[in-house]
């Protein structure tokens, strides 16, 4: 008996063999069962297999209706998620709700729009390069974060817009053991449009229990003239009040960037690696120009940020003032931020803040 379980992969235990079953549900084979792929008569795809029969692409996508709620997966554990591919329109990607729920939970552990999810949120798209995320062209979302579970997991996708969104999607998960110690993945989505004066963005404010936190993107819109990355993003552990234990010094610098991410000088240089990016950068008529708007990501892989009993994070939105013969001053900036926040924690959790209307989800 093997006594490796499948889970932890890389390249070190690649070579590991282990007892772990290999299953994985699509719209080719929605319940993921063994000898179940490719039956389809019928689906998207029927029209365009006219005369070659079952087995020839009949059903690639499903259609998520207006106002509605569609079921992705079903999985019966223990096991585990290892990877999730989707691709849609990117017109759908704020009006998409992805959501997860783990071991019969009532309330979802991951609640985001589809596109935030995947370090899209500004329905235009831009190719991510990192480990647990990658967009690669043109618009193909990729997800490798880990997702144990040890009862069920269940995959729900709600469309809150107006028009039929066609989905292509595939979810690709192991059944095994889990130990004891392992967490559960959660995501959580936040907006502040605008973001009052002189307040701080708040990326997530309702952790309760053990676990650690692994991961931040944010949709940055900046309504000012000029640079706009001078916050500083906290991290409140275990009780932290007014002051929390861990403070960066400026958000460039948070998203492993420096100096206002310029390279060359008066130039934004988008960039992706392994745990940090900048990778998306749309600018309508100049570097310091209002409305500009970024996509940033920073995972807590190698550095997970630990918590025993609760966390808090936050993130200031501050630039600069007009030059004075006084000097520089700071400049509170009220801008438009989305973020989402990933962690892995114990069961139960603090249910999410209910997903706020279309209206406030639209990207304008």
């Amino acid at each position: 008996m093997y006594e490796f379980n499948g889970l932890g992969m890389g390249l070190g235990n690649l070579s590991r063999l282990s007892h772990a079953k290999t299953r994985s549900i699509s719209a080719e084979n929605f319940t993921g069962e063994k000898g179940k792929g490719g039956m389809a008569t019928e689906g998207t795809g029927r029209a365009h297999a006219e005369g070659l029969g079952v087995g020839w692409k009949i059903s690639p996508s499903i259609h998520v209706e207006p106002q509605s709620v569609v079921t992705l997966a079903e999985i019966e554990g223990p096991g585990a998620i290892q990877h999730i591919w989707m691709t849609t329109h990117p017109q759908h990607w704020r009006n998409l709700i992805f959501r997860i729920y783990w071991d019969e939970e009532e309330d979802p552990s991951v609640q985001t729009p589809y596109g935030d999810f995947f370090c899209n949120g500004w329905g235009e798209r831009a190719n991510v390069h990192s480990i647990p995320i990658a967009v690669n062209p043109a618009g193909g979302f990729n997800s490798y974060w880990e997702m144990p579970f040890r009862k069920s997991a269940w995959i729900t996708m709600e469309n809150v817009g107006d028009d039929v969104a066609v989905l292509y999607y595939q979810i690709d998960y192991t059944l095994t053991r889990i130990p004891d110690d392992v967490g559960y993945f959660h995501a959580h989505w936040r907006r502040s449009n605008p973001l009052p004066y002189k307040e701080v963005h708040t990326i997530v404010d309702h952790i309760r229990g053990h676990g650690h936190y692994v991961g931040t993107y944010i949709a940055w819109g900046v309504n000012n003239n000029g640079w706009w990355g001078e916050g500083e993003i906290k991290f409140y552990l275990d009780g932290d009040k007014d002051f929390p234990t861990i403070c960066g010094t400026g958000t460039e610098d948070y998203f492993g960037g420096a100096w206002n991410f310029e390279q060359p000088p008066g130039q934004y240089c988008p960039f992706n690696s392994p745990f940090s990016g900048l990778p998306q950068v749309i600018k309508p008529d100049g570097l310091y120009r209002s409305q500009q708007r970024f996509g940033m990501y920073r995972w807590h892989i190698m550095d997970p940020i630990r918590f025993e009993q609760d966390l808090r994070v936050t993130i200031q939105a501050l630039g600069w003032r007009n030059p004075t013969s006084k000097g520089r001053r700071y400049l509170p900036l009220q801008d438009d931020i989305a973020s989402v926040a990933y962690w892995y924690q114990t069961e139960p959790h603090v249910p999410h803040p209910p997903m706020p209307d279309r209206d406030f989800l639209e990207i304008i």
